[in-house]
């Protein structure tokens, strides 16, 4: 069968639907709205740097300007329609996906705790059943609650470390779950206090659990190798979903060729759903509104399909030392329509009420004439004041790296 023809525009183009980010973005929600948006992404990455906002709530934000943080609280505090766990990394999760996790947690249990075991030595296993003896009794506990003489056990003190790494066991595991944060620090409970009833009925099967994990990260990618099918959730491996591909391919799974940006860019042969064809004609022109991304947006989480299709080479600093880094510490990807035009660095300062604007980078051929950069300065103020801000402060130098950029901003 020959594969599908995807044009790069057209890839683009169904991604940025399939993400939230072809949406008007000054939609109001309506009710569900947001956990709506949440379970058609599949899942938001938590993180807790804060030089603007935190990743969950940018990434919230760059798909709608009327999100505030406390409408993610409430869903995942008190209606508990989410829940934060692990997919590729720390993600907050509809409810309604918890029974696959906790297949996840079943299949891993063994390999979860050889891992703590080497990672902690083996002293952390002598901490779980009083641990969870005193979660029963006293009610949720953060790991440094464990330091404290209100944390007493008849054993003695906790061994602070062999509890914190029992109490993160005990969450990897599903006998636990996150209740809340205070600050940005983990509060623990048992699960079936944190989660509704409904969250534990029957547990999905091994050939459910993986056609699941494929199904639905391919509803979302779109397309991709099994590996990136694999990823998406990180429930299951790429021997599993090859073996799942070629049991579904000519059914309800095709091959698609998908062009990439640049005239350089060869197309890569992937996995895709079979109605793609069906679902690009449904799709939506993105609107041209500008957007700042958060370095933990999903779509840019995979560099080298981001690379293909939109041209971009994005990589996250934060880790390289800083006299080797290109940019910035934490800079912010700038999506513009269904282009990506550059990048940004800033930090918001709350204590002095400003955000201070580093430095300004765009892609090559991306004019900076003066409707962009109203544009631009107009949602850098919208972010001031999702971040609680008031002011906007740019360096003197912020357009050193845009050519033709003219003087500094007075805004």
């Amino acid at each position: 069968m020959t594969p599908l023809s995807v044009s790069a525009a057209q890839g683009r183009r169904l991604i940025l639907n399939m993400q939230g980010l072809a949406d008007v973005p000054n939609r109001r929600f309506v009710p569900g709205g947001l956990l709506d948006q949440i379970t058609r992404m599949g899942f938001v990455q938590v993180d807790s740097i804060q030089t603007v906002a935190r990743a969950h709530h940018m990434t919230l934000y760059s798909r709608n300007r009327t999100y505030r943080p406390k409408m993610l609280d409430r869903l995942l505090e008190k209606d508990r329609a989410l829940f934060e766990h692990w997919t590729h990394d720390a993600s907050i999760v509809p409810t309604a996906f918890y029974p696959m996790w906790r297949r996840k947690f079943a299949r891993s249990a063994a390999a979860m705790r050889a891992r703590y075991t080497r990672w902690h030595g083996p002293d952390f296993k002598e901490e779980i059943g009083p641990l969870i003896d005193l979660i029963t009794e006293k009610g949720p506990v953060r790991a440094r609650d464990l330091e404290s003489p209100a944390a007493r056990t008849s054993r003695g003190w906790w061994d602070w470390h062999a509890g914190k790494a029992a109490l993160e066991f005990l969450w990897h595991t599903g006998e636990l779950a996150i209740t809340r944060r205070e600050g940005f620090q983990k509060v623990y409970d048992l699960s079936r206090r944190v989660l509704p009833a409904d969250a534990f009925g029957d547990m999905p099967d091994d050939d459910v659990f993986v056609n699941w994990a494929c199904r639905t990260a391919l509803d979302r990618l779109g397309f991709g190798t099994a590996g990136e099918i694999a990823g998406y959730w990180n429930l299951v491996n790429t021997k599993e979903a090859t073996a799942w591909t070629k049991v579904h391919l000519g059914r309800d799974v095709i091959e698609a060729q998908v062009a990439g940006a640049g005239k350089r860019a060869r197309p890569r042969t992937l996995f895709a759903r079979a109605d793609l064809e069906a679902a690009m004609a449904d799709t939506v022109d993105s609107p041209t509104a500008l957007r700042v991304l958060s370095p933990f947006d999903p779509l840019i989480r995979d560099r080298k399909r981001l690379q293909h299709l939109f041209g971009f080479d994005y990589r996250i600093e934060i880790f390289v030392p800083e006299e080797k880094r290109r940019y910035g510490y934490y800079v912010f990807p700038l999506l513009e329509g269904d282009r990506m035009i550059g990048r940004i660095d800033m930090t918001a300062s709350r204590q002095k009420d400003v955000l201070n604007v580093r430095r300004l980078w765009l892609e090559p051929k991306v004019r900076f004439g003066a409707g962009r950069r109203r544009e631009l300065e107009s949602v850098l103020g919208r972010v001031a004041r999702f971040a609680d801000c008031r002011n906007v402060a740019y360096a003197a130098d912020w357009l050193a790296d845009v050519a033709g950029a003219g003087g500094p901003s007075h805004a």
